[in-house]
């Protein structure tokens, strides 16, 4: 955790990328499964990245919102673990949403639910500003540097 000269390492960012977005998507998948999966009768990857099913109309449509921004705070913390550096939170929480983005664009078209760009904007909001939050506050711990203690033989 030194932060000395800044190096830019490319593969280093991809990886952190592709783990952030992995454990964004193991993280909303228990979420999924424990307040959505009691609800319906076969989960499937609709309630990951099909707009239509971030709806208030419903309860499941509310479970999946509550999943949604479940996943966004724990997210944060997987910022806290992975990236370590405040000012990188934004880059890779909006990355993070906009790689989401061509995933449900991909899987179920663009998304024109007014709901599910409110959730998910909510959801870059919460995991940039909780994830910048925790950072900083580690950044800014006191260094403990050890004292050897030695003899006088005076």
């Amino acid at each position: 955790m030194f932060y000395g000269a800044l190096v830019w390492d490319p593969w280093l960012i991809v990886v952190q990328i592709v783990c952030l977005q992995c454990l964004y998507y193991l993280t909303l998948g228990l979420f999924l499964a424990i307040l959505v999966g009691t609800r319906v009768s076969r989960m499937s990857l609709v309630y990951f990245f099909d707009y239509a099913t971030v709806t208030i109309s419903t309860v499941t449509g509310w479970c999946v919102i509550a999943s949604f921004v479940l996943s966004a705070l724990a997210s944060a913390g997987y910022l806290l673990l992975l990236i370590e550096r405040s000012k990188k939170c934004l880059d890779f929480s909006v990355t993070l949403y906009i790689v989401h983005l061509f995933i449900c664009i991909g899987y179920g078209g663009w998304p024109s639910s007014i709901t599910w760009w409110v959730v998910n904007g909510t959801g870059i909001g919460v995991m940039a500003l909780l994830g910048e939050y925790l950072c900083m506050r580690r950044e800014l711990q006191e260094i403990k540097i050890p004292t050897a203690r030695y003899r006088s033989n005076v």
